[in-house]
């Protein structure tokens, strides 16, 4: 293979880059004369945003972009089709300009959420200086998209508050450069009481002259180190979290405050809306963490500067299972929005538990907020509905680790991939990204269909064992794996189910509940506040009913909670049925990897079914009428 790349001009780091990453995979030739090359690389100025790939005839094609950046993303794009032998002219624009990775890792090596071994850039807060297994992890996150990057838990501890400090930007520089020349952004989460916590002041009120002096005078710091510096990702008033509610301050006074000392350099603030008051009463059935984040923040709906974008998680809880979309989408006018997912398996199965998030986040994208005309579904929000759309899009929270296969679980890698990919283009299927993930990480197998089969299947599966009908949290307090029904059913946290002996859900109707509906535009208002209407799976997110209330596929909701969970059972033990097909054609340690988890994947569902099979049963008093198995 013979390349040609114009202009053959090297000082940009990512062209470099490029150049090195062509001769890696190909052990090509930089050639000098356009007509001798095979692939050539064109910086266009009228191709922006993205990138075209155009074949022109058997053997060359050219690539073209505004910028370095884009023509390394169509390299990927153009190797793409030729492991997968399905190359095709394309014009590729993405989605959403911000295109996030959201790393929960610790300066100690601990991950918060972490299923997959201990961070890949932290241990015993020093650096881990393991270059390069994190220009791996660059390559792979920019071949399907990935453009910014946050290095550290969003709950900032004492050790990582200084990461902003002199004694560790020089390394922080390091691994900037390394994500830099794949045109990834660094970004730090910062602590919002970093001004007290180094010794410096008495206060961080936002409005504090000397508390703006400090933070200018950091990220004065920080650019003159590293001058494509992200920003600063912050997590504040939340979960202990310092923030600005102790000073009176709302939440776009303190976003502003770090915005304006990041402005001069173009940095942004990507501010967390998960703020809520972590000490309901569960005796108090008025108080709804669900209201929370529009609660808080659609008061401020244009308050905010336009370096300042909100991070808001898809759904008002906590990366649940099954939960409805954020009412805040669509409703707010006038600030910049990225929503928010979860590669990493919280509370969907630990990366032990086979999960294909990609069947979710779809749903969720193309969910209508009927905010409007005809349609506005999610996945056009963060473009249409913020006044800068450069600084907005779409964020996850990752699942990788120190592990050999990254992910822990094999088969959780195509969360990863698949993140990215639904990141650049919202309108792939799941099908289509699994496949392309398949193709990709196991090439040409015989039996490859039952991959397939397991991974499309394994969201519906998982959520069949679990909580049903959208009343989550069942789940073990802390841990979040394995079921615990009243785990935090007296918590302090507010997430409750009110199972009583009549039935079970959460009232958060305007009529007799909280009132959390009307959040929603009128069409879902009324569609969630109507019994009648409200959908099935979302039925006891939003209700309060007896165990005999009838579905709309006929069924009782005692009787759906009996039968998905002895299903999803059935088809865990169907996973481990067809799995021994793929003994011989996949590597032995991927072999065995999925298989391990299988198992315990099958303990974990069994589990499920039983504890909550009998503890519907025992609050009911209402036999399954199959007469299965159930521990009265």
């Amino acid at each position: 293979m013979r390349f040609y790349i114009k202009p053959n001009i090297f000082e940009d780091s990512i062209l470099l880059n490029l150049k090195n990453e062509i001769e890696t995979f190909f052990q090509a030739k930089l050639v000098t004369v356009e007509s001798e090359a095979n692939v050539v690389f064109v910086l266009d100025k009228s191709i922006y945003p993205g990138y075209l790939v155009k074949k022109m005839n058997q053997e060359k094609v050219i690539i073209l972009a505004a910028e370095t950046v884009s023509l390394l993303q169509g390299f990927y794009y153009y190797l793409l089709n030729l492991i997968n032998n399905d190359f095709n002219d394309v014009r590729q624009t993405p989605n959403q300009a911000i295109r996030m990775i959201d790393h929960w890792d610790n300066f100690d090596g601990t991950i918060e959420r972490g299923y997959a071994g201990r961070s890949i850039f932290y241990e015993n807060n020093q650096f881990l200086d393991d270059y390069n297994r994190v220009k791996m992890y660059a390559r792979m996150l920019a071949s399907v998209g990935i453009n910014y990057i946050a290095l550290n838990n969003v709950n900032v501890h004492h050790e990582e508050t200084f990461l902003i400090s002199a004694k560790h930007l020089a390394k922080v520089k390091f691994l900037a450069d390394i994500f830099g020349k794949f045109g990834i952004k660094v970004m730090l989460s910062v602590n919002f009481a970093s001004p007290i916590r180094f010794g410096d002041l008495k206060t961080a009120d936002p409005l504090d002259e000397q508390v703006q002096q400090w933070w200018q005078t950091r990220a004065n710091l920080i650019y003159d180190l590293i001058p494509d510096f992200g920003g600063f990702l912050v997590k504040a008033d939340s979960e202990g979290e310092p923030g600005p509610f102790a000073y009176g301050r709302d939440h776009a006074q303190g976003a502003n405050m770090l915005a304006r000392a990041l402005a001069p350099h173009h940095g942004i603030v990507i501010w967390r809306t998960f703020v809520y008051n972590a000490h309901q009463d569960w005796r108090d059935r008025t108080t709804d963490r669900a209201r929370a984040a529009y609660d808080n923040f659609m008061a401020l709906d244009g308050k905010f500067d336009d370096n300042v974008t909100l991070q808001i998680k898809f759904g008002p809880i906590d990366f649940q299972t099954r939960e409805p979309v954020q009412p805040l989408f669509g409703a707010l006018e006038k600030t910049n929005q990225i929503i928010e997912f979860q590669v990493t398996q919280e509370y969907t199965g630990h990366q032990i538990d086979i999960n294909y998030l990609l069947q979710q986040w779809y749903e969720v994208l193309h969910f209508d907020t009927k905010h409007g005309q005809p349609e506005l579904l999610l996945k056009d929000v963060p473009q249409t509905k913020s006044p800068v759309p450069q600084n907005s899009g779409v964020a996850a929270v990752g699942n990788v680790g120190r592990d050999d296969n990254w992910t822990g679980n094999k088969l959780a890698q195509a969360n990863l991939y698949g993140f990215g990919r639904i990141a650049w283009d919202a309108d792939l299927t799941p099908e289509q990204i699994l496949s392309e993930w398949l193709q990709l990480t196991f090439g040409k197998l015989e039996h490859l269909d039952v991959i397939k089969e397991i991974m499309l299947s394994s969201n519906a599966t998982y959520e069949a064992y679990t909580a049903p009908l959208g009343v989550g949290f069942m789940v073990t307090p802390q841990n979040h794996y394995g079921p615990s029904i009243d785990g935090y059913e007296f918590d302090r946290w507010g997430t409750y189910h009110f199972a009583d002996r009549n039935g079970l859900g959460v009232d958060r109707t305007v009529k007799t509940g909280t009132g959390y509906t009307r959040q929603y535009a009128d069409a879902n208002y009324a569609k969630y506040e109507d019994l009648t209407t409200c959908p099935d799976e979302l039925l006891l997110f939003f209700h309060h009913v007896d165990y005999t209330h009838v579905l709309h596929d006929g069924k009782t909701v005692i009787q759906h909670i009996y039968d998905t969970h002895f299903e999803g059972v059935e088809k865990v033990k169907q996973y481990l049925a067809l799995w021994p097909q793929l003994e011989d054609e996949l590597a032995p340690i991927d072999y065995q990897n999925v298989l391990e988890h299988l198992n315990r994947q099958l303990k974990n569902a069994v589990e499920w079914r039983d504890q909550m099979n009998t503890f519907f049963y025992r609050m009911s008093g209402i036999p399954d009428n199959q007469e299965r198995k159930i521990y009265a």
